[in-house]
């Protein structure tokens, strides 16, 4: 779906906001939306069709070089996609049982040794 926006301040001269948003969508019969007060949107049922969006559905909002505004469902992540993400550094090799009994006894006397 392509969007564009452009400033209209044209569109109602009775009315006394200052500055008006037009989304203009290519390849579309121009369906239409209303901004409620709260800045909320109702994504017209052939677009939710078209980017598969269901209740509960989160969609991102770009902004092309251009200056158009897309719409666009958010990615969707696995938890490996997740896990690589936080951990992309690889694991810290692994202590040995011997190296970990030496850890112990290494902690078990400091203590003894401040008593």
């Amino acid at each position: 779906m392509n969007a564009q926006i452009r400033n209209d301040d044209s569109l109602d001269p009775h009315d006394h906001c200052s500055s008006h948003i037009t989304v203009v969508m290519y390849n579309m019969g121009l369906p239409r939306s209303k901004l409620t007060s709260q800045g909320q949107v109702s994504i017209p049922a052939e677009i939710r069709r078209k980017l598969g969006l269901d209740p509960g559905a989160v969609v991102e909002w770009d902004e092309e070089a251009d200056g158009r505004i897309s719409l666009r469902r958010a990615g969707r992540f696995t938890s490996e996609d997740v896990h690589r993400a936080l951990f992309a550094e690889p694991p810290v090799k692994a202590t040995t049982l011997a190296e970990l009994d030496q850890g112990i006894r290494r902690h078990m006397q400091t203590r003894r040794a401040r008593r």
